[in-house]
This record gives structure tokens, C-alpha cells and sequence, in this order.
């Protein structure tokens, strides 16, 4: 596999360091507001439910036999991690959803600022006008990404296979990551999500660098409010640096 993890880590930090840069932080406002409001209401609604939940769940798949009750105590966990991974890739779709038009024109301020153009606000209508096209992107992605989590979470109840299924969670993750943020800028600039995601296999181990700390990010509290931003930052500095001049060889070998 091609690439740098490390260089592509690299670009969520240099997203990190440039939010204060006073040309783009007016627009990173809304998706950082996104982010802090649903990942208050995730915590509120997973504390407030979690064990109803668990047992609602063996309650639904254990029969309510007597001798049967000492797998309550082997299945609590397995449905534990259950409603923790739906709870936060639920709240993780929403966010995207709700943020995409935000996060898509965040993307190409930032992505100006970095060519040197000069940046204006065009205010809500060019928010607005992002919408459709966003939230048709982020359906692509769903129907990418749902299928091969429903896999994973077959594999992780598999005896034996299920030893490998920590790693793969891990690499999913990471690889969704990198699709998600870097679909921004490239959505941006008109390429297809099949394009798209054969750019990033041409560079797999940066990519998936770029998505894992991300995961990280989202795991350190505080931090993770402002990883949204940042991954959209760092995601439209890896495209330029990185991704551009490819797209620019794919279009004159379509025109070929």
C-alpha cells in the first residue's frame, strides 16, 4: 500500500492550527456548534438510557426461561457494545447530515484561502443552495458505509473471527474517516464519490493516517468538539496538496 500515515495525521494538525486564522473562523462556527450541541445530547441520551436499553435487548433475544439466566451475564456486554456503536455511528450520521452544506462550504473557503483567492461571505444563500447537492453526497456515503458495518458487526459475534474484529473496527473507522471529510473538498471540485474513493486507495496508508487520528480526536473529551472543523480543514489541505493535480490527470485522460 502506498502512502504516509504519519504525513496524512499531519493534516489534522495543521487543520487544528489554522481555526484561529481570522479568514476562515467565521465559518467554522456552524459546524462547531453542530458538533458541541449532538455530542452534549449523544452523552444526555446514553446515560440517561443505556441500561434500559441492554436489557431491553436481552429481554427481546432471551427467552425468560430460568435456567437460561446465567447468559444475562455474557450477553450484557455483547449488547452493551451493541447500543454504545449504534448510539455514536447514529449521532455520528446525524451530525454529518445536518453539517454537510456547512462543512462543504467551510471546505471551499478554506481551499481559497489556501490558493490565495480572495474569500467573501455570500451569506445563507450560498449555504442553502449547497443542501441538495450535500445531503445527496452524504446519502452515497451512507450507502457505502452501512452495508460493510452491518458485516462488522456479524463478524464481532463470530467466535474465533471475532478475534480480528477490534483491528478491522479500527481500519473501518479510520478508512470512513478519511472518505467522509475528504468527500468535502472534492465534492467541491465536481469528483465523483467513485473517483473520489479511487484517489484515496492511490494513497490508502496517508488516508487512513488522516482518518485514524481523527477516531482518536473523537475519543478525547473536549477535543472532539472541534474535530469536525478540523478534519474539514486538514481534509481540503491534503486535497490540494495532495489530490488535486490528480483529478487534473484523470480529466485529460477522460478527454483522451
Amino acid at each position: 500500500m502506498k502512502g504516509n500515515p504519519v504525513r496524512g495525521a499531519g493534516y489534522l494538525l495543521r487543520g487544528l492550527q489554522m481555526l484561529p486564522d481570522p479568514q476562515i473562523r467565521p465559518f467554522v462556527l456552524v459546524p462547531l456548534l453542530t458538533n458541541i450541541v449532538l455530542f452534549i445530547s449523544a452523552i444526555w441520551l446514553l446515560f440517561s438510557n443505556f441500561g434500559g436499553w441492554v436489557d431491553t435487548l436481552i429481554t427481546t433475544f432471551l427467552p425468560d426461561w430460568e435456567w437460561l439466566q446465567w447468559l444475562h451475564y455474557i450477553l450484557w456486554p455483547m449488547m452493551a457494545l451493541l447500543v454504545a456503536v449504534f448510539v455514536y455511528y447514529g449521532f455520528s450520521i446525524i451530525a454529518n447530515l445536518i453539517a454537510a452544506p456547512f462543512n462543504g462550504f467551510l471546505s471551499e473557503k478554506v481551499e481559497k484561502r489556501l490558493r490565495g483567492d480572495v474569500i467573501q461571505d455570500e451569506g445563507w444563500k450560498a449555504v442553502v443552495a449547497l443542501i441538495p447537492r450535500a445531503i445527496g453526497r452524504e446519502l452515497s456515503k451512507l450507502a457505502y458505509y452501512l452495508p460493510r458495518l452491518l458485516v462488522l458487526l456479524v463478524i464481532s459475534f463470530i467466535p474465533v473471527i471475532n478475534v480480528i474484529s477490534p483491528l478491522l473496527w479500527l481500519l473501518f473507522g479510520a478508512w470512513m474517516m478519511a472518505i467522509q471529510y475528504c468527500d468535502y473538498p472534492m465534492d467541491n471540485n465536481k469528483v465523483s464519490f467513485k473517483n473520489m474513493k479511487m484517489m484515496l486507495k492511490t494513497d490508502r496508508l496517508t488516508s487512513i493516517g488522516f482518518g485514524g487520528l481523527i477516531q482518536v480526536g473523537m475519543m478525547i473529551p473536549l477535543v472532539n468538539l472541534i474535530i469536525m472543523p478540523a478534519a474539514v480543514v486538514g481534509a481540503t489541505i491534503y486535497w490540494v496538496e495532495a489530490h488535486a493535480s490528480t483529478e487534473i490527470d484523470l480529466d485529460q485522460k477522460r478527454l483522451k
